[in-house]
């Protein structure tokens, strides 16, 4: 009979999760100068690609915040992931911008509810003293899929076609569910709580820690998504970066947030997570600056731009979701990452529509305004700075009389 599954192989199972999920929002950026000019779409109608994802994933975290606390995790995150892989598979077969469109809202509708379900599982079972290193681990599936998957998908597309990147991800998928169907336990101890989970939700919405960290969430997620879904094309069209080095950018600056994620979360747990996500906010506005508001570089420059821009934009989201995961207890963390999940990807799809509005594409290929872009993550930036001190720790890691994995599970797995 096999053993249980150790807390390090659970969070690498979902980090394999999140991998996939990342991988199929990340890819669509870096091939934005491919689709455009394949499938004849301008900035505009390119963002709204970008923003059917976010927003579909939004608007399905919503809705689906009142239930999710009512069964067991595992079920509902193979259940997830299901429609997730069919909806990938999808995608590459779209024949045409507009199915293509809709293939992308359907799978940020199940992917959005994966990526929750994963946060929530790793709340669950990892200690608040220990979560953010947990996080961390899990969050390596954006260094990996920025530095292995999106390269990988880029070389793909060159040689066969924007729809094969997706493809190879359905299939991907799909062995990944395999092996989350073997290795991811029952999580049940929030159903030990003894409180009505229709209460609980209800007492969800008048918490107003619980609300302040969702906009904290909100907040953050603009000002970083506001310059993210056009970026590729910042960097080839106007600093002058060869569209065939652009997987460079993504193995480069991923490769090093595999090293660093992990490193900024043992930080957050040790220093305050408070204080580690300010110093990473303050560096990464100074790198955003630079980033979008220089002309042409060499391509080692843009590169070193690009790999400090991964180290500290995207590495302030481990403690930044830290602070996030110990606003609420255990009884009503479901729903809550479910509906800050919605409010973070309802601000990615808002921000990627903004900058759409504000970006205009040039006969000749250049971006004008996308500096302005950079303004508002930067001030974003700064205000969340401020939002995050407001909001609390409200879990003591207690949710029960109960083990928060169901010690039953060797003899479901052998089942």
């Amino acid at each position: 009979m096999p053993s249980r599954p150790s807390e390090r192989v659970i969070l690498l199972v979902l980090a394999g999760i999140q991998f996939t999920h990342i991988m199929d929002f990340m890819v669509m950026m870096p091939l934005a100068p491919q689709l455009m000019r394949e499938l004849g779409i301008n900035a505009r109608q390119f963002s709204d690609l970008v923003a059917a994802y976010s927003i579909a994933a939004g608007i399905v975290g919503f809705l689906s915040a009142p239930f999710i606390d009512r069964f067991d995790r595992r079920t509902l995150v193979l259940c997830a992931y299901t429609g997730f892989a069919v909806a990938t598979l999808l995608c590459g077969l779209a024949p045409n911008a507009h199915t293509l469109l809709i293939a992308r809202a359907i799978g940020g509708g199940f992917g959005g509810v994966s990526g929750s379900l994963c946060l929530a599982i790793v709340s669950d079972i990892v200690p608040p003293e220990r979560r953010a290193a947990g996080i961390g681990i899990v969050m390596t599936a954006f260094a990996v899929a920025a530095s292995i998957g999106v390269p990988v998908g880029l070389q793909l597309a060159q040689h066969f076609g924007w729809h094969s990147p997706f493809l190879s991800l359905a299939v991907f998928a799909a062995v990944v569910w395999c092996v989350a169907f073997r290795f991811i336990p029952p999580v049940r101890g929030h159903l030990q709580s003894g409180s009505s989970k229709g209460r609980a939700f209800k007492e969800l919405l008048r918490d107003a820690n619980a609300g302040r960290a969702i906009v904290f969430m909100a907040i953050m997620v603009f000002g970083h998504f506001s310059i993210i879904p056009l970026l590729s094309s910042h960097l080839v069209s106007d600093v002058a970066l060869p569209e065939n080095y652009l997987f460079l950018v993504y193995m480069i600056g991923g490769a090093l947030s595999v090293f660093t994620a992990p490193y900024v979360g043992r930080l957050a747990d040790r220093h305050g997570r408070q204080r580690v996500f300010m110093y990473m906010v303050l560096a990464a506005s100074v790198i955003i600056f630079a980033i979008t508001n220089t002309g042409p570089l060499p391509v080692w420059g843009t590169l070193t731009l690009a790999g400090a821009f991964f180290i500290f934009a995207s590495g302030r989201f481990v403690p930044g979701q830290a602070i996030v995961t110990l606003a609420v207890p255990s009884s009503r963390r479901g729903a809550f990452l479910s509906l800050s999940s919605c409010s973070r990807d309802l601000a990615s799809g808002l921000s990627s529509k903004m900058g759409g509005w504000i970006v205009v594409s040039q006969p000749n290929g250049h971006l004008t305004h996308y500096n302005w872009l950079g303004w508002i993550a930067i001030v974003t930036g700064l205000v969340s700075i401020v939002l995050s001190r407001t909001v609390r720790m409200n879990d003591t890691g207690v949710v029960g009389p109960k083990p928060l994995i169901d010690p039953n599970h060797e003899a479901q797995v052998a089942g």
